[in-house]
């Protein structure tokens, strides 16, 4: 079994991160048995950027949740301002650190066209903001090869591989360049249909286990659909 590589790029700070009783008083209580998978819940979607006959970018969103948004500001040493926000200066060095990408990054944006996986490039262009209390990280992949517009069938799936953290497409995809002709359905991940032998295994889990299924996370997956004439 592995470590998810998001659980990984936030834990390791986990020291600094319990100098806040709050913070430390939750992970010790964690420090069992989890109630189940996943921990971190993330709101945010994708939307796609188009010239005049390709599909040349992925734009993502992710909206943590707020205890996971404390656990990370606190963990590089942060904290919101009087206003409930970032002041500027820590607003940068937050955006600097978010954009040191682990090695093992495997994305939450999972492109293909006409069923076969489309390669993306790293992630750039990473911006950090403070919405309502919590943390929104938004950041670009450009297809490595650009795709065409024309007839094109593209699905994107909104997950992280061993489902540490949960993504739920909660934001409308916008299509810039192409708004006149392609559209998007989001189609939501339906639990009603889900194993339920995968649910029981799951819910046994440890906190810092994945199960044995590769690429769990695909099947619980919110999901967006582009199509254009």
């Amino acid at each position: 079994m592995r470590f998810s590589w998001l659980w990984k790029w936030t834990r390791q700070h986990v020291a600094s991160a319990c100098r806040l009783p709050v913070v430390c008083g939750f992970l010790v209580l964690c420090g069992g048995q989890a109630v189940s998978h996943p921990h971190v819940f993330v709101d945010g979607g994708v939307s796609f950027e188009f010239n005049d006959s390709n599909l040349t970018a992925l734009h993502v969103t992710w909206l943590y949740d707020d205890f996971e948004t404390l656990y990370i500001l606190s963990s590089h040493n942060l904290s919101l301002n009087a206003e409930g926000g970032l002041d500027e200066v820590d607003r940068r060095a937050l955006v600097r650190y978010r954009s040191n990408w682990p090695s093992d990054f495997d994305g939450s944006a999972h492109l293909s066209v006409d069923g076969k996986p489309v390669s993306l490039q790293w992630p750039e262009d990473l911006d950090a903001q403070i919405i309502d209390g919590r943390l929104q990280i938004t950041y670009t992949r450009a297809l490595s090869e650009p795709v065409g517009l024309a007839g094109l069938t593209a699905d994107v799936a909104f997950y992280e591989s061993t489902y540490f953290f949960a993504f739920a497409v909660t934001k409308q995809p916008e299509l810039a360049g192409a708004e006149d002709r392609c559209s998007a359905d989001v189609i939501k991940y339906d639990p009603t249909v889900q194993d339920q032998e995968l649910q029981a295994t799951l819910f046994k889990l440890s906190r810092e286990q994945t199960p044995d299924v590769p690429n769990v996370g695909a099947m619980f997956a919110d999901r967006i659909v582009v199509t254009c004439g």
